[in-house]
């Protein structure tokens, strides 16, 4: 690979600048003489490293631009909220324009409505494999939440009660005045602020792996604790340093633009149990729709507004609306949320289960789904 000539010479003229530096032009000794000489011929041999390490960094940023061979994968299948549906009997593919947004869902089956609500790093294809199942019983709307896959991107609104409000008035707009609901990740906020501020309109809910942001959040550590980096460990707790990383304003996208499938394998791999359980076609899925405009800047405003969440949670009334919460790899996170938070609660630990719950135990999470929602 050869170097731009324009930055070869921006480095040779750097590699020169001791002249620019101050050097010959004040000598008022031999000795001092000597030293400039010998600072010029420092510069003048070192000419070489400075253009290898102009090589060497080119190269870096050449090989960060291209794509990795998840990327390709996502590149070289049809990905859209079309083609997956297809993939699913059943469902179509609808959109809803509420709350001053658009959100996009898929839905099918028949009997009570259950919204399923995903999270970050993924779409409402992470319910995919517990859908159909789920539609033998109930009428199933799997949402894109705001800011995720094809739903809209606003520059603001993603405190988890402004987006509890989406899913009401998408529910409303259906023509559904109570319903069931279930979320994980981020999802898992939205719906437990759902029951908050619709207690009359919510059946039930069902938490998967992550509660509401609450004061348990703030006693995360940005270090890690002993063992957060050794999955084998019998001790094994995961560190989640994303949380602080998206609360950065601006600098995660200038970060990930056009890398974040970086991330979104680490995350998939280290949050994971059950190994295989996210295919890659299902990581192409989540890539492609991370890798559009706006998809950093949207996802880092569910992080951004957690400190709004918990003083949001402050005023809320403990939770009447009965709630189950399924718990893998976040299991005691979530046990102590709803021991403090819920009045009518409903705990299942899958053991040997990562975060990605559906993906990872989607007959268990199906039949206990079933089971609490009949």
């Amino acid at each position: 690979m050869e170097i731009p000539r324009s930055a070869a010479r921006e480095l040779t003229s750097v590699a020169g600048s001791a002249d620019c530096a101050g050097f010959g032009r004040h000598t008022t000794s031999a000795s001092t003489t000597r030293e400039i000489q010998d600072v010029k011929q420092f510069w003048q041999n070192s000419r070489a490293l400075w253009l290898g390490l102009a090589l060497l960094t080119t190269t870096a940023v050449d090989a960060s631009a291209q794509t990795t061979p998840a990327q390709d994968v996502a590149q070289n299948l049809d990905t859209s909220d079309e083609a997956l549906v297809k993939q699913l009997p059943g469902f179509s593919n609808d959109y809803a324009d509420v709350n001053g947004i658009r959100l996009h869902f898929v839905q099918g089956g028949a009997g009570q409505p259950l919204f399923l609500l995903g999270g970050w790093p993924q779409t409402w294809w992470e319910f995919h494999k517990i859908m159909p199942d789920l539609a033998k019983h109930f009428r199933v709307i799997a949402v894109d939440i705001r800011g995720q896959g094809t739903s809209s991107r606003p520059a603001t609104g993603y405190d988890k009660k402004t987006m509890a409000g989406d899913i009401h008035a998408l529910a409303r707009s259906l023509g559904y005045q109570r319903i069931y609901i279930a979320g994980h990740d981020i999802g898992a906020m939205v719906a437990y602020s759902y029951a908050a501020n619709y207690p009359d309109d919510t059946l039930r809910i069902a938490l998967l792996d992550v509660p509401h942001p609450f004061e348990g959040f703030q006693q995360i550590s940005i270090l890690p604790p002993p063992h957060a980096y050794e999955p084998s460990s019998r001790d094994f707790r995961p560190h989640p340093w994303w949380f602080a990383m998206n609360q950065v304003p601006d600098l995660p996208e200038q970060l990930l633009q056009g890398r974040m499938s970086i991330l979104q394998n680490w995350v998939f791999d280290y949050l994971m149990k059950v190994k295989g359980s996210i295919s890659p076609f299902d990581r192409s899925v989540f890539i492609a729709a991370y890798s559009s405009p706006g998809a950093i800047t949207a996802d880092d405003g569910w992080y951004q507004t957690f400190g709004q969440d918990i003083a949001d949670l402050r005023t809320y009334p403990k939770l009447r609306t009965p709630a189950l919460g399924i718990g893998g790899i976040s299991y005691p996170l979530l046990a102590t949320f709803l021991k403090q938070y819920a009045a009518h609660y409903t705990l299942i630990e899958l053991k040997n289960t990562g975060h990605w719950v559906p993906e990872e135990r989607p007959r268990e999470t199906t039949e206990a789904l079933v089971r609490f929602f009949q």
